[in-house]
């Protein structure tokens, strides 16, 4: 029997019709295209990514995800804006640089689509959980960048580059008592034990990845333990909370966090592979930052299974990090890594991931939320940042 939440809900009759309910299909929204301000980014990014590379029908369909969850996206973005234009600290002026950088935004996305699969839920619940996990996100990369010594992210120079490690240490922890806030202020316990959890697996999934740092151990379980905890825990969250919200059943909320948990394993893999072959401009991040930190990745795994000299090479590269400042060692190093064919497999196991997170949706009845969380699993394999 599926646990009771006391979430504050509202009937059909009486929900004021700002966006279309759970019956409502993207390809209904309208077609002329809203003038884009700074509400509107939202999606943006991943659309222009995904056309980009070629995948004109996923473009198409963020945009009509985009147009069908107007309503919720601007009160997403209303709403980070308000978390930005707290009182101004140091730490606070951390978190605010951070979040005015374009996100794409698909932990709250989770969010919107997972709450439409049910009945309806009041707008404001659905607006906290959502906020409540780009915050949690956003949080763990001012940290993240703390402890890995990052200089670039999203584009711009990362929190701690502009304000000081200190104050990109506090900017997270403000985020994450914000995000905490959040899902207090909806009443449903499961949830907030449930963020409480997640924050406590990301620590520890960081701590386990911090150990093994100027390491380099080849080891494919602590890899799964890591990337479990650091990624796929606030996908599998930000699913449910939505589908908690809408009242699913016990068996479907299991399915979207089996569904979040491929979903976040697939959303890695990529990131596995930019940071071997992105393109820094387009990435936003720094070139080589996993091989210079040691940092176990699905792509150096594979090549390491696959050409077992490339480990002792690793492994100086993880205790010597300032040798990658010599082009000729990164670009050598590089080419023996792809020759192995490492990327073209971490592709290949990121999209048997989106494709096991697709099988856990189908679990669920056929609607057009559950269509559009098969496009953000699309987009977010297909993306090139």
């Amino acid at each position: 029997m599926r646990e009771a939440v006391n979430l504050r809900l509202v009937n059909d009759v009486t929900r004021p019709p700002r966006r279309p309910l759970r019956g409502g299909h993207p390809a209904a929204a309208p077609t002329a295209e809203p003038p884009v301000t700074a509400e509107r980014r939202v999606l943006e990014p991943l659309t222009r990514v995904t056309r980009e590379q070629g995948l004109a029908d996923v473009a198409n369909r963020l945009d009509r995800i985009r147009l069908w969850l107007d309503a919720d996206l601007d009160d997403l973005e209303a709403a980070l804006s308000e978390t930005r234009a707290n009182d101004a600290d140091l730490g606070r002026e951390a978190a605010r640089h951070l979040l005015e950088q374009p996100g794409k935004r698909i932990r709250p996305l989770c969010v919107f689509l997972s709450a439409r699969l049910g009945r309806p839920v009041a707008d404001d619940v659905v607006r906290d959980l959502a906020v409540a996990a780009e915050l949690a996100h956003a949080a763990t990369l001012l940290h993240d960048d703390v402890i890995d010594q990052g200089t670039e992210r999203r584009g711009a120079p990362t929190a701690r580059m502009v304000f000081g490690n200190s104050a990109s240490v506090l900017g997270g922890d403000h985020l994450l008592i914000e995000a905490l806030r959040r899902v207090d202020r909806c009443n449903a316990p499961a949830l907030m034990s449930g963020i409480i959890e997640v924050i406590g697996a990301m620590v520890g999934a960081e701590a386990l990845q911090l150990a093994y740092r100027g390491k380099f151990v080849p080891e494919a379980a602590v890899y799964q333990q890591v990337v479990l905890g650091k990624t796929a825990v606030l996908f599998s969250w930000s699913l449910v909370a939505g589908g908690t919200a809408a009242g699913l059943s016990s068996a479907q909320l299991t399915a979207l966090h089996r569904a979040g948990d491929r979903l976040g394993l697939a959303f890695q893999l990529v990131d596995d592979a930019l940071d071997l072959a992105g393109d820094p401009t387009v990435t936003g991040k720094d070139s080589l930052l996993d091989l210079r930190e040691g940092k176990l990745t699905w792509p150096l795994l594979v090549a390491c299974e696959r050409d077992p000299t490339l480990v002792g090479d690793l492994q100086a590269i993880a205790a010597d990090p300032d040798r990658l400042d010599d082009p000729t060692v990164a670009s050598g190093l590089r080419a023996r890594l792809l020759a192995t064919g490492c990327l073209e497999a971490t592709r290949g196991r990121a999209m048997e991931a989106a494709e096991e997170a697709k099988a856990s949706l189908a679990e669920l009845p056929p609607s057009a939320a559950r269509d559009a969380l098969d496009t953000v699993i699309d987009a977010a394999v297909a993306r090139a940042r």
